[in-house]
């Protein structure tokens, strides 16, 4: 990986979003306003950022911007950038322990720049974390564990009420640099505002799992013996807030994805190998089937990787690309 590749990542998608016009005056406020607030509330994140913008010569503003083009998309009803996607979930009890489990589906363009992350320093209260994002981008950008046990994912999810608060990306890190217990992610999260938009499914090493929905002055939680979650809301609170867009594929597929999920992931006994079948399913593959695995398609989406925690060892597996070709690396923290 280069420099080059992560600016082109960043300021790729930055321009994209400029052309589509999601940058504009509002856009723009809303940013600064955002600035303000997590300059306040999220200082170690914004000094990560500082950093991240410094070491890979990509300027502070775009890489801030960087970070709020899904809410600046949904903001702009009707614009188009690349698509973000996701499916995800979690067991408390499997052959292997409590498990948490995501298929990223991104732009194609941050193939190149995934990365296994190990995070460890002074602002994190439990020692140390393994996280899978993308470099340019700080902390868990797309999921991780930490040392006390306790994983999560995320989805993406459009909505059509944002508010300024905290980022989900940079909410993740903090709970898994704060927290030992889902309990405690939840307190977390009750406690803040939030920017709105995403699911998060969570587990720890107790065994208890949550799918949290994130809104702007509401959320929806679920806890139980298993957790899932695609790229709608589902919840009471939150189903209302959905804002789909038609024609796009992952959000076109949403709805069949968690329906199999529903029906898969509660009902029988996993592990980790089990776990990486499920994950690499397609439509294609018969009746009552889902597309966990996707492939590229017009819209420039794809899965580029897919995780699963262990969360009685604080660990990863981890596959780069499409889940059904491909070879799985074990990364364990020594804790």
């Amino acid at each position: 990986m280069s420099e080059s590749q992560v600016r082109t990542a960043v300021l790729g998608r930055v321009e994209e979003a400029r052309a589509a016009g999601l940058i504009d005056a509002d856009g723009l406020r809303y940013v600064e306003a955002q600035r303000a607030f997590l300059t306040a509330n999220d200082p170690d994140t914004m000094a990560e950022l500082a950093g991240i913008a410094e070491g890979f010569g990509v300027p502070e503003d775009d890489l801030f911007v960087h970070q709020h083009l899904t809410v600046l998309r949904d903001l702009k009803t009707g614009a188009h950038i690349d698509t973000d996607g996701c499916s995800t979930w979690a067991v408390g009890d499997s052959e292997d322990g409590p498990l948490v489990v995501k298929n990223r589906d991104f732009s194609g363009s941050h193939l190149g720049v995934q990365r296994v992350f190990l995070h460890e320093g002074p602002d994190i209260a439990t020692g140390r974390m393994i996280c899978v994002g993308s470099a340019g981008s700080p902390g868990a950008y797309s999921s991780g564990i930490n040392a006390a046990g306790l994983a999560l994912v995320d989805n993406h999810v459009g909505t059509n009420h944002h508010g300024v608060g905290w980022l989900r990306y940079f909410a993740m890190t903090r709970i898994l640099a704060t927290c030992r217990t889902v309990d405690e992610a939840i307190s977390f999260i009750a406690a803040r505002p939030h920017a709105g938009g995403g699911n998060l499914i969570l587990a720890d090493r107790s065994g208890a799992t949550a799918a949290i929905e994130l809104g702007t002055g509401s959320s929806g939680i679920e806890k139980g013996a298993a957790s899932w979650r695609t790229n709608h809301f589902v919840t009471a609170n939150m189903a209302d807030c959905n804002l789909l867009e038609h024609g796009d594929r992952i959000d076109d597929n949403s709805s069949i994805r968690f329906d199999f999920l529903s029906r898969m992931v509660p009902n029988r006994r996993w592990s980790v190998e089990a776990a990486a079948a499920l994950m690499a399913t397609h439509a294609e593959d018969g009746a009552g089937m889902a597309p966990l695995c996707q492939h590229p398609d017009h819209d420039g989406s794809q899965t580029i990787s897919s995780v699963i925690y262990r969360c009685d060892k604080a660990s990863l597996h981890f596959l780069e690309g499409n889940p059904c070709s491909g070879e799985w690396q074990l990364f364990e923290m020594t804790v």
